[in-house]
């Protein structure tokens, strides 16, 4: 810690003038005898105080001094093990402490400040925000980074995950948000970006030269070992943790990246631009940016997830944790997923099978009303399996209610239909829980599921449900009949009064 410099003038002075002792100046100065000693110390004057102590570790000083130099990174265990062989009594505790005033520092490393022309260079990064807890998933939450080096315009997209897609939809959106693309874009050494470095030889992912190309920019990656060269997406990535991130309430992945959007174009774009010596702010040095930029292409590149999929006996694929359903007649077969954010499409060749919405749950099934129909059709015996497996996936709670009905020797069809019937009037997360407060009762039957769900709706002040559900041969009696005109009957009755 330093002296401050009025401290150390009066050091000096009751020393030299007053010849005052080290202990006195330090007792009515309020400050440690060592404080007064490295003053002194410092001005060139001898050392206070008595001579240091013999050490046991000044016999082996030459040796751990040389072997040291030869070997900076050796461990102080290792070395201590090597002076006890040599003789050394001392502690090992001790020992390690003594070591690190004669270990070698490595010399410090001065850098350039590195300054950046208008729509020259932009830096890129992710950043790892923690994981997002979706129905039964449990996902990473990535942040993608995007900073112009002169502006410091920061761009802000969190995902689900940092696959390649992701990444360039990431650029999509900064470009898009600039209203341009840099000439040069600074990428740490990601597997996104290069795979493969011998020194100065790069080989870079093809999908992003192929990115890169359509858009006119040069990717370049910083040199290995060294943060600083892109210093500028690190500090905006702390500065995202401490002023955006900290304490944020969000519902879903939308919200937060609606709310990162508008904190980008706000509060982040009205702070002080650090390298503008006119002190002004983020936006406006931005706006004399904009022109020096590159202009967006005109087509922009197609950015799909693309996966092979194998499609088993079931009429399902796996993708992304979740099963997709197909037409009956594409089983045993390999179909092709193409995805993005919001869509799943899967197709055969240039035919496409089956559109879903994405989901990012784990182990839900996404069906198509059409699929699962048309194979009921072939399949009648399915029925039951098929009720007790949407039933599952609704409710996975129900599988325990059916075991113990099973168990009692209660009919399992009944009980199934009537789950289904209560599943149609509420959502899966109401069943689920009112499933559980039947089992926890120990009530394994329709009725106690349907008792717990008025419980719960009671609770909430909810208005009841009315849900009625009729046979189709019931329904078909209330079909409405087109009355018939009375002018017929007259017709009739005039032909018999004549007659």
């Amino acid at each position: 810690m330093a002296v401050p410099p009025d401290i150390e003038a009066q050091i000096l002075r009751y020393y030299h003038a007053e010849k005052w002792k080290a202990g006195t100046i330090a007792r009515q100065l309020h400050i440690h005898h060592n404080v007064v000693c490295r003053v002194l110390a410092q001005a060139g004057l001898p050392r206070i105080g008595a001579p240091p102590r013999a050490c046991k570790i000044d016999p082996y000083l030459l040796f751990i001094r040389e072997t040291l130099q030869k070997f900076p990174t050796l461990t102080a265990s290792r070395l201590y093990a090597m002076v006890r062989e040599r003789g050394y009594t001392g502690r090992p505790d001790h020992f390690r402490h003594l070591i690190a005033r004669h270990r070698p520092r490595r010399k410090a490393e001065a850098f350039l400040r590195l300054r950046c022309l208008p729509g020259e260079q932009a830096q890129i990064d992710w950043a790892h925000f923690g994981h997002l807890e979706i129905g039964r998933a449990r996902r990473p939450l990535m942040a993608f980074v995007a900073v112009l080096s002169h502006p410091r315009k920061i761009f802000l997209r969190f995902c689900l995950d940092a696959r390649m897609e992701n990444f360039l939809r990431g650029h999509v959106g900064a470009f898009a948000a600039w209203g341009g693309v840099p000439r040069v874009l600074l990428y740490d050494n990601l597997k996104s970006a290069v795979l493969e470095r011998r020194g100065d030889a790069i080989r870079f992912h093809p999908t992003l030269l192929g990115f890169a190309g359509h858009y006119r920019y040069e990717p370049r990656p910083v040199a290995v070992a060294r943060g600083n060269e892109k210093g500028r997406v690190e500090r905006a990535i702390r500065y995202i943790r401490d002023a955006f991130f900290a304490a944020r309430v969000y519902k879903d992945l939308d919200d937060l990246n609606a709310q990162a959007d508008a904190w980008c174009s706000g509060a982040a774009a009205d702070r002080q631009c650090p390298d503008d010596p006119q002190r002004r702010t983020v936006r406006e040095v931005f706006i004399e940016e904009t022109a020096r930029l590159l202009p967006l292409p005109d087509n922009p590149v197609p950015l799909l997830e693309r996966v092979e999929v194998s499609v088993g006996k079931t009429p399902y694929v796996r993708f992304d944790l979740n099963d997709y359903s197909v037409p009956h007649d594409h089983v045993r077969r390999i179909l092709t997923v193409l995805a993005d954010p919001d869509e799943v499409r899967i197709v055969d060749g240039a035919e496409v099978l089956a559109r879903h919405k994405r989901s990012y749950d784990k182990g839900a099934q996404i069906e198509d009303a059409a699929h699962i129909k048309a194979l009921a059709c072939e399949k009648h015996a399915a029925h039951q399996h098929r009720a007790t497996d949407q039933l599952a996936q609704a409710a996975p709670a129900s599988q325990i209610l059916l075991a113990r009905a099973a168990e009692r020797g209660a009919n399992l069809g009944a009980i199934t239909t009537g789950l289904l019937r209560l599943l149609e009037r509420s959502n899966a997360a109401e069943l689920q829980a009112a499933i559980l407060d039947a089992l926890a009762r120990d009530v394994a039957h329709p009725n106690a599921v349907r008792l717990a769900l008025e419980r719960r709706r009671l609770q909430r002040g909810e208005e009841p449900s009315i849900a009625i559900i009729m046979p189709a041969h019931v329904q078909a009696r209330d079909t409405p009949v087109q009355p018939h005109s009375l002018e017929t009957y007259d017709a009739l009755t005039g032909v018999r009064k004549h007659d």
